[in-house]
């Protein structure tokens, strides 16, 4: 029955979006809220390279709160749930809660509050409407406007505006990286009944503190327009002798984060540029500082980055 109706809910969403005038920026509007206000569950696939990941998620919106737990499919057995802003992890066959602001990724990817200033890095274009997982979708490019961001395609839920799925271009238009539900269901449909058993025996959720506002001294001269800092903290970080100080930075759409600590003579201070999917990482030790800067970028951006850290004093 779904598929047999797909067309004609296709030309339906059209007709819709023709004649209540539903703008670009309507659209983004309502996908940026769409994760938070949502119940949806579904099994959805990662991919870059030849890599693949499956992994099945579930999303609970209670009065006051929300409930989010990912599981991996294949590879090792993976589990995080995430709630009040805490995030715990399956580690030794049981949860243990981890640093929230250092935690993995979650899925959908959420689009930026202030969708307005992307315009000035991104051409935003209506590319049309598609199918994803049995759901009609509006398809939106972000078109980078230079080679020191990549592009992005996503597919919105033409109802609840949910980002079904996601693609990373790079300035070729080959895809670095994807994200797509195969399977999903929202609403009443979705099963609430994990909600209260994932969190028994789990430790009480904490309120996070904020961090401090913090003024290391070190500035990047050279990120790609648009950039702007949104957090500089001092945190700790497993593994790290010492609080390593952080600074973030967006253009609305893509972050970079810079990473400042003393070098030690540790085997992660050999300089080197990594790579996964979208997500490129170089660390490099100048004047007794290792430097590392990860970003959803491209790899000379983060090395132009890295290469124009300089400290200016407090």
């Amino acid at each position: 029955m779904r598929v047999r109706s797909g067309f004609c809910g296709l030309l339906l969403a059209a007709n819709v979006c023709a004649a209540e005038g539903v703008s670009r920026l309507d659209w983004l509007k309502k996908a940026a809220s769409a994760d938070h206000q949502t119940n949806y569950s579904g099994v959805f696939v990662y991919q870059y390279g030849s890599h693949v990941e499956t992994s099945r998620i579930s999303h609970v919106v209670e009065t006051d709160s929300e409930y989010e737990k990912l599981e991996s499919l294949d590879g090792p057995k993976r589990e995080i749930i995430r709630h009040h802003g805490q995030v715990w992890c399956y580690r030794n066959h049981k949860m243990v809660q981890v640093d929230s602001q250092h935690g993995p990724g979650r899925f959908p990817l959420l689009l930026p509050d202030q969708l307005s200033a992307l315009s000035k890095n991104y051409q935003v274009k209506e590319i049309g409407l598609d199918r994803v997982a049995g759901y009609n979708t509006q398809v939106i490019l972000y078109q980078a406007q230079d080679n020191l961001r990549y592009s992005r395609k996503i597919w919105m839920d033409t109802g609840s505006g949910l980002l079904l799925k996601s693609a990373v271009l790079n300035d070729k238009n080959q895809v670095v990286e994807q994200y797509a539900f195969t399977e999903l269901k929202l609403g009443a449909e979705v099963d609430r009944s994990w909600v209260a058993a994932s969190m028994s025996g789990n430790a009480k959720p904490v309120v996070s503190q904020a961090a401090p506002v913090f003024n290391s001294g070190w500035v990047v001269d050279a990120l790609p327009n648009g950039f702007r800092k949104t957090k500089e903290i001092l945190r700790p970080m497993p593994g790290k002798h010492a609080p390593v100080i952080q600074l973030v930075f967006s253009d609305g759409l893509s972050a970079i984060s810079v990473f400042i600590e003393p070098a030690d003579a540790d085997e992660d201070d050999n300089e080197g540029m990594t790579s996964q999917g979208a997500v490129n990482l170089y660390h490099k030790v100048v004047d007794k500082h290792l430097y590392t800067v990860v970003g959803e970028v491209p790899p000379k951006a983060v090395m132009q980055a890295l290469d124009s850290i300089r400290f200016n004093g407090k």
